[in-house]
């Protein structure tokens, strides 16, 4: 038994069709299911929680291309084992690299990649539990589809213990009934590797052959595995999701609670303060300005004092970030945008708004009837700044906080009615 794999392992897919809870990528009309029938997919990044498929993703694509598979742990990997997976490939056709946490190497590991990736001396497919948006350099994420891998629902989660029930060899020498399932499905957090493994861990903890599976007795078991701290793991993603919404929750107890949590588990002090960064601004914004510098200042504090004393400095921020205000209102004004950009696709710009370095361009009147705003009283004049097809759309609406509010009194006082401030 101790040298059989997890069944997490054991039940991992062979086949696109296998692969639960994932339709949008693996189904017959899905752009990747197509691009495999067709013998080619993209570089491309998965982007998803833990336990929902991206490694089982990556190796069914090279199953299914039947090409070289190679597969690097950004955790234990760097440059140099990068440059030997792709020098080893230079000799095959088609080699397809897989990096897993891909978001842990940092831009001089990820410029390693470029010019293999654009050269088509691999095809890249990298995995991340983090935004890739801020986490892997825009070069290398210009050259890559991202595919959005979802969590788990709770139906995908009981098929999933069903086909165990059915298939798994180990499994099937026990009598199981399934009477409760509300603790496995609350501890897998959607993760399907980390509910089949806490399954198998249940069942083989009896010492009978007949088991009756309770929400009392999964709740047991897995109490001494939740107090552990692997930064490695699944408890990495957990607590760091526990950290950052204490922090946006406004509790400083709890924010600093599971900041020990990481440090004594040895979690990465950088992490730590990138992760800060990005709260600042998506979580507080405008509503407190100072909350990005101070972030962005413990980041580089950190770097240059380390352990142990920059764990004084990333408590002295996190407790200052649950302490502020918070305003998600320019994170989802950018979302807005962003999604109206993919609505309305690539509008002219208004024709005063050009750019008008040239004779020619000044003769076709680019940027002529650009009013500067700085020979207006208060440094404004009413003009139109949006393509005319979308004029007067409102992206951004200031948040419910003292800042804000000036904010949002500054533009009532300028635009009046038009973008409804």
């Amino acid at each position: 038994m101790n040298n059989m794999p997890p069944l997490a392992e054991r039940m991992r897919p062979k086949t696109l069709h296998d692969l639960y809870g994932q339709q949008h990528l693996t189904g017959d009309n899905s752009i990747l299911n197509k691009s495999l029938q067709q013998g080619y997919i993209p570089s491309m990044i998965l982007w998803g929680p833990p336990g929902v498929g991206k490694t089982t993703l990556a190796q069914i694509i090279a199953q299914t291309l039947q090409v070289p598979f190679f597969q690097l742990s950004a955790i234990s990997s760097g440059v140099k084992e990068v440059r030997e997976v792709i020098d080893t490939a230079r000799k095959t056709k088609r080699a397809l690299l897989f990096i897993d946490e891909i978001h842990r190497f940092n831009k001089s590991q990820q410029d390693a990649l470029l010019a293999a990736v654009e050269q088509g001396i691999i095809t890249l497919i990298g995995a991340t539990t983090e935004n890739p948006s801020f986490e892997v350099n825009a070069a290398l994420l210009s050259r890559c589809q991202v595919y959005i891998l979802k969590p788990l629902q709770n139906e995908d989660l009981l098929q999933l213990l069903q086909n165990a029930l059915e298939k798994d060899d180990i499994l099937k020498q026990y009598h199981i009934r399934l009477q409760q399932t509300d603790a496995l499905l609350q501890f897998s957090g959607g993760d399907a590797r980390k509910l089949l493994n806490l399954f198998e861990l249940v069942v083989l903890s009896s010492k009978e052959k007949s088991i009756t599976i309770t929400n009392e007795m999964v709740n047991a078991i897995a109490q001494q595995k939740t107090a552990l701290y692997d930064k490695g793991g699944e408890q990495h993603y957990d607590i760091i999701s526990a950290f950052i919404k204490s922090m946006r929750g406004s509790d400083p107890n709890a924010a600093v609670y599971w900041l020990a949590r990481m440090i004594e588990g040895g979690e990465d002090v950088s992490f730590i303060a990138r992760r800060m960064i990005i709260f600042a601004s998506e979580d507080i914004g405008n509503a407190n300005p100072n909350a990005l510098l101070l972030a962005n200042a413990t980041f580089d504090a950190v770097n240059k004092i380390g352990y142990p004393e920059s764990r004084i400095i990333l408590s002295q921020c996190a407790t200052y970030l649950a302490g502020s205000p918070k305003s998600n209102a320019a994170y989802e004004a950018i979302n807005n945008a962003q999604q109206l950009v993919q609505t309305t696709g690539d509008l002219p710009v208004p024709l005063h708004l050009h750019n008008a370095p040239t004779r020619l361009m000044k003769n076709l009147d680019y940027g002529k009837a650009y009013q500067y705003p700085h020979q207006y009283p208060l440094n404004f004049v009413e003009q139109e700044y949006l393509p005319t097809a979308i004029s007067g759309t409102t992206l951004y609406q200031p948040g419910n906080n003292a800042r804000e509010v000036e904010i949002r009194k500054f533009l009532q006082v300028r635009w009046k009615n038009k973008y409804g401030y």
